[in-house]
């Protein structure tokens, strides 16, 4: 009884950080299945040892993202989480495998294990999310030398466990925590995350940050979150807080652009997302400010 009125309480205590309106639910599909190549993982010569975290960064694999590796800092921010090459690593909606690309080569030669927790297969997903799944599945699956077997699962609204209880030695939540608000599933995304991990086991966060003093909307349509709301839904399912960085800040980002956070690179929007692109929009302030301001929270799920 004391734990249901805390657990209540906790609620109550979260929701009173919120107001605003709801937007829709963000489902899709997650992919299944393989076809091995028998190709080498590319090796660097005169670069990072081969099988190190420097090097899966440096991976030539990546030469159309490592652009991004100066907004999004992966180097620090897997370091900061304590990634180590042979933990099984959950990442929840990998998306069109921007981490994948790094954790993926890092653990198959650590002798780890990397599995995407991706979109909810089901009637009625959003085709584009189908499409992205499917994207993800053709380049992750195809080429095992490079990323390993990688297991396949889903999260959702109504997605069983993300991978067998108690096993992951980490979680991580790369920016998505909005879209599951919106969804209506954020809570589950913590409990789910909970159930995955093996006592001990570090849940990882980065989030786009919503400044203390402005209004937290319940749907986050804007994509920014307040750093003390995603701390509360941790705690809430049970994950005591460890550290947090300021490896992902921006102090450039104002957080109150026209069309949310997808008015900053990369996504770069001109116009409310769905409509066509307006080619009369000042993008000039929007790619000064760079990419988004970043909460980089590290949880532990208690022995």
């Amino acid at each position: 009884m004391a734990e249901t009125v805390e657990r209540r309480q906790g609620a109550l205590s979260r929701r009173g950080l919120l107001s605003g309106a709801a937007v829709l639910a963000f489902v899709g599909l997650a992919g299944c299945g393989k076809e091995e190549k028998t190709a080498e993982p590319p090796e660097t010569p005169d670069g990072p040892p081969k099988g190190s975290l420097e090097w899966a960064v440096a991976g030539p694999w990546r030469a159309q993202d490592k652009a991004r590796d100066a907004a999004r800092h992966p180097m620090e921010t897997l370091r900061f989480f304590g990634l180590q090459p042979r933990m099984t690593v959950v990442e929840f909606w990998p998306g069109s495998g921007w981490y994948t690309e790094i954790l993926a080569p890092y653990l198959a030669e650590g002798a780890g294990k990397y599995v995407a927790a991706g979109f909810q297969t089901g009637p009625g997903a959003d085709p584009s999310q189908v499409q992205l799944a499917a994207a993800f599945q053709q380049r992750f699956t195809t080429d095992e030398r490079l990323y390993g077997e990688i297991e396949l699962s889903a999260f959702g609204p109504t997605s069983g466990p993300v991978t067998a209880a108690g096993t992951a030695d980490m979680v991580l939540f790369m920016r998505n925590i909005h879209a599951w608000m919106a969804a209506g599933i954020a809570e589950k995304a913590f409990a789910d995350a909970w159930a995955a991990l093996r006592p001990g086991g570090v849940l990882g966060v980065e989030q786009h940050r919503l400044g203390p003093e402005q209004d937290q909307d319940p749907a986050a349509a804007n994509g920014y979150v307040q750093e003390a709301f995603v701390r509360q839904l941790a705690a809430e399912a049970g994950f005591a807080f460890v550290a947090a960085s300021e490896i992902n800040a921006n102090e450039r980002d104002t957080k109150d652009h026209p069309f949310g956070v997808e008015t900053l690179p990369p996504t770069s929007l001109t116009a409310p997302r769905g409509s066509a692109p307006n080619p009369a929009f000042d993008r000039s302030k929007y790619d000064r400010i760079g990419e988004s301001d970043r909460m980089t929270l590290r949880f532990r799920k208690p022995e």
